[in-house]
């Protein structure tokens, strides 16, 4: 029996439509996508705009900004789509991007800070963190991964984001965070169900 070819329909889509509501955003009236969708504490705590939590997720700063999470996105996410499947990875990521921008927020709160933040960036630790949990948990040897690797790319990512200037590091934390904590539930649950049914 000819085993199907597996196609990272959920990566692809993910990237598809970054790519599209960039450029959207690219034309005319794409400031108002920017000003609907930025995530910042004002608008969310205060005029209630809850919304702002997904949809800034969504949206890029510029071009060299989507086109390294994209790149991260397609290439990590396919992998961990293959591992976990097409529903538990569309699941995961947007459980690491909420988890990212609800940490964002926490640090804006506390620090008074009126900024507003983008991305995808939140959701793309969150691919980290779930290969950690994966690692650990999952009982599944995935080819060239290992634990040591894993945690250089984490270490490396966290340290890129510390030296760098306008990034939402809080965002990065509470993805990885997230990411790692939903993937490792995910695998007990997994493993749990398999010994069950042997």
């Amino acid at each position: 029996m000819r085993q199907t070819e597996f196609r990272p329909i959920v990566s692809t889509v993910l990237v598809a439509v970054n790519v599209l509501v960039f450029a959207v955003c690219s034309l005319s009236f794409g400031e108002i996508l920017y000003s609907r969708g930025i995530l910042d504490a004002y608008h969310v705590i205060i005029e209630k705009e809850y919304d702002r939590i997904l949809w800034a997720m969504f949206l890029h700063s510029g071009i060299n900004h989507l086109f390294n999470n994209m790149l991260i996105l397609f290439a990590l996410g396919s992998m961990l789509e293959k591992a976990v499947g097409h529903v538990g990875y569309g699941i995961l990521y947007f459980l690491s991007g909420i988890g990212g921008n609800l940490l964002s927020l926490w640090a804006k709160v506390l620090n008074n800070d009126p900024s507003g933040s983008l991305g995808a960036s939140g959701a793309i630790f969150g691919l980290d963190g779930i290969l950690l949990a994966m690692v650990f948990f999952s009982g599944r040897r995935m080819e060239n991964v290992t634990l040591p690797r894993v945690l250089l790319m984490i270490l490396y990512s966290l340290y890129m984001g510390f030296m760098g200037q306008n990034i939402d590091n809080a965002a990065h934390v509470g993805g990885l965070v997230t990411g790692f904590l939903a993937a490792a539930i995910m695998c007990f649950f997994r493993r749990r169900k398999e010994a069950v049914s042997c």
